[in-house]
């Protein structure tokens, strides 16, 4: 299990959960058993990864990648998310590039915040990677009359 550590790197001090370990282990394995992706995963790790209920019974992975490997995650997209399903069978898997919000600057402020850091700017970018293999080409919102809000996104 130690080798598959690697796969993983958290903040400082902040050690992975079991479920994060089995999945750095099955980038591991993939890393060292898959022939067409190999090369591809041999610079490539993950920060996080989650486990959350979708409707219904169903389940999905949500893993998180750094930002500047973002890239390199989007090519190989298709090939790996396929694998880990196998991995993790009933289970939809979705990555994610770890991005920061930052809070808008107070009065007085001579600093500028960047328009990549807003809150809207960084839920649409995770937006575009949840549906990456497609892309978004309009959204609409309904607004329910006891306040509540539906988004449908057309691909």
């Amino acid at each position: 299990m130690f080798t598959a550590l690697r796969k993983i790197q958290k903040d400082k001090g902040v050690e992975p959960t079991e479920f994060e370990e089995s999945v750095a282990q099955s980038f591991f394995d993939l890393e060292n058993g898959s022939t067409e992706i190999k090369s591809d995963l041999k610079d490539l790790y993950i920060n996080s990864a989650v486990q959350i209920d979708v409707s219904g019974n169903r389940k999905a992975v949500v893993i998180h990648v750094p930002y500047r490997l973002r890239k390199a995650f989007r090519k190989i997209h298709v090939k790996l998310v396929r694998e880990l399903e196998k991995k993790f069978s009933g289970k939809d898997v979705i990555l994610i590039a770890t991005r920061r919000i930052l809070r808008p600057p107070k009065k007085g402020s001579a600093v500028q915040r960047p328009r990549s850091r807003t809150l809207t700017a960084v839920h649409d970018a995770m937006l575009e990677d949840v549906v990456f293999p497609a892309e978004i080409v309009g959204k609409r919102i309904k607004y329910r009359i006891d306040g509540s809000k539906i988004m449908k996104v057309l691909e």
